[in-house]
């Protein structure tokens, strides 16, 4: 018996001898204290391991439950968390699971169940039906080693057999972020199919407590099954026909683009508790009425504010005490019937081997590789924690049971992750893509793209580029327009597809993506031979450059271009977006899967619109010989095609240098194409060294303007630029390239550059790059340092005087 005292709820301090405990909101907020604690402390321990929250949650209700604290402290875990304090939190886990399993049905589209293949109604099919079936059957072959006596026993075996084929959809789209795939064709179908799995067992869930009731008093009659079927049928009419409607036209008072108000967004939340309790009242479990509100409410830009709105309390403060309590309750040192243990992991082992292979099947019969059928089977595994949870509080679970299974749960959540990752990294290794570069691809071929923006003001310029690029019918362009977006303040990096052809697209995580995909969908319908799809990446720095990678190589990339770290200002220089740009650009040069340019915009944007002008634009490529000049060359190819592009061709030849078979066959191919093309200039310099190098691109930037230079980063490995890279100002251009991107140098400040690296397979050596060096150059100009150098190489090899 438990005696409360209304009077006990705020302490009047310490002064008085009082124990603050044994009042109710003291006790509570040092309970929240511990557990919050705790979570963290575990989660930073598993962060290496890059598991999710929930692992780390019921974790710390074993250590903080007599599993491990209770036997260690025996009195503490009564101090800390006495019985009569078991109702308050078992009120406010329930308040963070509904406002949870809103956000979770708030997150699902309706309209991507009308447009799922083939392929996601198999996999959730046969991934929920089969795993349902197996438990069913397999319960009913061992009911006597389950249950200690036969009261209920089709109440646990669905209950028993919803939790071992369900999918948590929240929990999934967390470990897609966590690992990146949220992206990919695996995580597209992995997600889709887990709204099913999940919208389909909360109905047998809904169906399974109209059938069982709460039976928590054997003593009172069995509930009006009928009756309670009848009333939750015309609730979900209710949520579908009238309240869907209602909440949509409310939300429409907003127009988009505007933040809803405080009022009205509360008004809204409040019918998560009203829709708890009808569920309640009805006899369906208050959850599955606030996962009905939040599946019928329509999927706009101001719903995604209210999972804004929630999340962040909710899921710090609350719902882990869900989870939490999981673990609390469970004391695993109760597990000593081995019989008993034996069948549970064995209907366990049995059912997630159904849906494992299963799903590997129809992931092969739809012409997957077996890894990715793996990866797929992994993440749509077991994740039952909730339905456990809903089954132990309405005393259809025994306590030994109930412990196994957890245990079990947790072991099958913890490998998810390595798992996922060592298959879908195999895989991809495996698999691979032929055209990783321009050079291997046709000119009038699909050129595929992944463009990166950082701010709004790079969107013109991409889109100059795009426009040199002959975007037409017979040459289409297919563009993956990559916003990223620095993580700041968030709980985990994101990465988000949009649809632009709707107006309910994914939400938005920065202000500037509004602008940028609005920007891009405009482009796309005034010109031809180009599709967009614009993604954004919420990621740090340090690695945002994987997200690049792995997006280039999910959809088969040739070609990736990234700004250069600096940008033209008003007043004609040029002035840094963000100094971890540069790093970033360094490592997508390293890591990338294909072909990379790297732009550097000085008034290339003011050209935008190429396509539908009748002057010509400048483009000057100059060619030393090696694998990143010849993708310049190719990448000019398509230019070139341009009507309204001119082209200018100059390729260095050493004096007395073999020229290369490679450079010489490619060179001849694009001379032979334009030969009777005017507007394709091809001259040849001889040359001795570097000195006389730079003499040439010097007098080429102080005659005729050029709109834009080309450029590979490698330049070959040459004595026609040695030594020019000891002097660099930014050596991921290459020596070329920064030499056109200075400022000090020549006339030639309103020429944008194109530095082009070829993908040349992984571990390749790159030729006339170093990667890891870097020179500072600290002279007054840029260009008395390259005098200064120039000066010095060519006495100390007996040449000529410094250039003029």
């Amino acid at each position: 018996m438990n005696c409360y005292s209304p009077n006990m709820v705020l302490t009047n301090g310490v002064w008085l001898g009082e124990n603050p405990m044994h009042y109710s909101l003291p006790l509570f907020l040092t309970q929240l204290l511990f557990v919050s604690v705790t979570t963290r402390a575990i989660a930073a321990l598993l962060r290496p391991l890059h598991q999710p929250l929930i692992v780390a949650e019921i974790l710390s209700g074993l250590v903080l439950g007599p599993t491990l604290m209770g036997r260690i402290f025996k009195n503490s875990n009564f101090f800390f968390f006495p019985l009569r304090s078991e109702n308050l939190m078992k009120t406010a886990a329930n308040i963070g699971l509904l406002f949870f399993v809103f956000t979770v049905g708030l997150e699902m589209d309706m309209s991507n169940f009308r447009h799922t293949g083939r392929k996601v109604l198999s996999v959730a099919a046969a991934g929920m039906i089969l795993p349902f079936l197996v438990t069913i059957s397999l319960s009913y072959t061992f009911r006597e080693h389950l249950l200690p006596e036969p009261n209920n026993n089709h109440a646990f075996y669905i209950y028993l057999a919803i939790a071992l084929s369900i999918t948590s959809f929240p929990i999934l789209a967390r470990m897609l972020i966590d690992i990146k795939l949220m992206e990919t064709e695996i995580g597209h179908i992995a997600l889709s199919s887990a709204m099913i799995i999940e919208l389909l067992g909360w109905i047998l869930l809904a169906i399974g407590i109209a059938f069982t009731g709460d039976t928590s008093d054997t003593n009172d009659p069995p509930p009006p099954s009928h009756l309670i079927i009848l009333a939750g049928l015309l609730f979900v009419l209710l949520c579908i026909f009238v309240v869907r409607p209602a909440v949509g036209r409310f939300m429409r008072r907003t127009p988009e683009g505007e933040v809803m108000s405080d009022m009205d967004s509360g008004t809204i939340l409040i019918g998560v508790m009203a829709a708890g309790l009808m569920a309640d009242m009805i006899g369906i479990h208050s959850a599955f009425g606030a996962f009905l509100y939040g599946f019928v409410i329509p999927p706009t830009p101001h719903a995604t504010a209210l999972i804004g709105r929630v999340e962040e309390f909710i899921k710090d403060l609350l719902l882990p005490l869900v989870f939490f309590g999981s673990g609390f309750r469970t004391d695993l040192l109760m597990i000593k019937r081995l019989n008993h243990a034996l069948v549970i992991i064995f209907i366990f082992l049995l059912s997630s081997a159904a849906k494992i292979g299963v799903i590997v099947l129809i992931a092969v019969y739809f012409s997957f590789p077996v890894l990715d059928g793996i990866a797929l089977s992994f993440l749509l595994n077991p994740s039952g924690f909730v339905i456990l949870s809903i089954a132990q509080d309405k005393k259809l679970i025994e306590a030994e049971t109930y412990a196994i299974m957890l245990l079990l749960n947790i072991i099958m959540t913890i490998t998810v992750m390595p798992v996922v990752t060592a298959a879908h990294k195999r895989s991809r290794k495996h698999l691979g893509y032929k055209r990783r570069n321009l050079q291997c691809s046709r000119p009038d071929s699909e050129l595929r793209m992944l463009t990166c923006v950082h701010k709004s003001r790079n969107v013109p310029s991409i889109m100059s580029l795009l426009d040199f690029s002959n975007p037409t019918k017979r040459t289409p362009i297919f563009v993956y327009a990559l916003h990223l977006v620095e993580l700041s303040g968030q709980a985990s990096a994101m990465l988000i597809v949009h649809n632009t052809r709707s107006s309910n697209s994914l939400p938005l995580t920065h202000a500037q993506s509004e602008h940028i995909i609005a920007a891009f969908e405009t482009y796309e319908q005034h010109t031809g031979g180009v599709s967009v799809q614009p993604i954004t990446a919420v990621s740090p720095f340090s690695t945002m450059h994987e997200d690049v990678c792995s997006i280039a190589e999910d959809h088969h990339v040739a070609l990736i271009i990234i700004p250069f770290h600096k940008i033209h200002s008003v007043d004609g220089g040029m002035e840094v977006i963000h100094p971890s740009i540069r790093m970033l650009n360094a490592n997508v040069f390293k890591h990338a899967p294909c072909s990379v340019g790297l732009l550097v915009d000085r008034g290339l944007s003011s050209t935008v619109g190429v396509n539908r002008l009748q002057h010509l634009r400048h483009v000057v490529v100059l060619f030393f010989g090696g694998a990143d000049d010849r993708e310049a060359l190719a990448y000019a190819w398509r230019m070139a095609e341009h009507p309204a592009v001119s082209m200018t061709v100059l390729r260095f030849i050493g004096k007395g240098e073999e020229v290369g078979e490679q450079d010489e066959q490619y060179v001849s191919e694009f001379r032979l194409n334009f030969v009777s093309n005017e507007s394709v200039v091809y001259v040849e310099k001889v040359v001795s060294n570097s000195e006389e190098t730079v003499g040439v691109i010097r007098g080429l930037m102080e005659g005729e303007r050029h709109d834009l230079y080309v450029v590979g980063r490698g330049s070959g490995k040459s004595r026609l630029t040695t030594g020019m890279d000891e002097w660099s100002e930014c050596p991921e251009l290459g020596p070329i390239g920064d030499l056109l991107a200075s400022s000090d140098f020549g006339t030639g400040s309103a020429t944008s550059v194109l530095v082009v690296q070829q993908y040349v397979g992984e571990g390749a050596f790159r030729e006339g790059v170093e990667e890891d060096e870097e020179v500072v150059v600290e002279s007054p100009t840029k260009l008395e340092s390259v005098q200064h150098y120039l000066s010095g190489h060519t006495a100390s090899r007996g040449g000529g005087g410094v250039l003029a």
